[in-house]
């Protein structure tokens, strides 16, 4: 008998439904979480432009970035883990958004020596390079991937970058990447679970006086 035509659905690639996964010693190990900006923070596009204020036009640098990124960043934070922002373009956006997320350290070199940088930066936390995780995408990334502890590509990065590291995220720059990441090591560290509780009781009990006052004067 002839077999039954396939149907669209038993075409398409098995749906994949496992989240990567590191090594419970190496990611306990890790002490230090170093992330590029553009195509790991960002997607990385970059919006140029300047705008008229006065006599002289003022240029300005756009970048997108993904609130669900920011929070895993949080929650890294929240474990104990030093955060640390690493990239090779100079960019008010990337100095603001550190603030917003309170990294411990961040570092805008335009001749792109993260590997010098990350260096010194592991020495001010007390760590070496094989207590670091570093979140990479492109070649400027490389030097530092081959030397730290748990290199990590996105799932945008060029293929010299996913070559030399030990973990490759599904998720792209700017879209979750970066989140990915945070509960993937902090799911190897069996720390996910109370750090989700921690952050939802910390937004569950009533706002004090003071702040319920500001946002009144917020939006009067």
């Amino acid at each position: 008998m002839p077999s039954a035509p396939q149907s669209p659905a038993d075409l398409l690639p098995p749906l994949v439904i496992e989240a990567p996964r590191i090594e419970p010693s190496l990611a306990r190990r890790i002490r230090l979480v170093g992330l590029d900006v553009d195509g790991v923070l960002t997607d990385g596009g970059i919006y140029l432009g300047s705008a008229q204020s006065g006599a002289p036009a003022v240029p300005f640098e756009l970048k997108r970035y993904d609130i669900q990124d920011g929070l895993g960043i949080q929650l890294l934070r929240d474990c104990g883990l030093k955060v640390v922002i690493i990239t090779g373009r100079v960019s008010d956006s990337v100095a603001q958004r550190a603030r917003e997320l309170r990294v411990d350290a961040v570092v805008q070199d335009p001749e792109a020596r993260k590997l010098a940088a990350l260096t010194t930066l592991a020495a001010d936390f007390g760590c070496t390079l094989d207590d670091v995780a570093f979140v990479g995408d492109d070649l400027p990334d490389l030097a530092v991937l081959r030397r730290v502890g748990l290199p990590v590509a996105v799932g945008n990065a060029v293929a010299e970058v996913r070559r030399a590291a030990h973990l490759q995220l599904m998720a792209h720059g700017g879209h979750g990447a970066v989140r990915e990441f945070a509960e993937a090591l902090l799911v190897a560290r069996n720390e996910w679970t109370d750090a989700v509780e921690r952050y939802v009781a910390s937004r569950s009990v009533a706002a004090a006086p003071d702040e319920e006052n500001a946002r009144e004067d917020a939006h009067a």
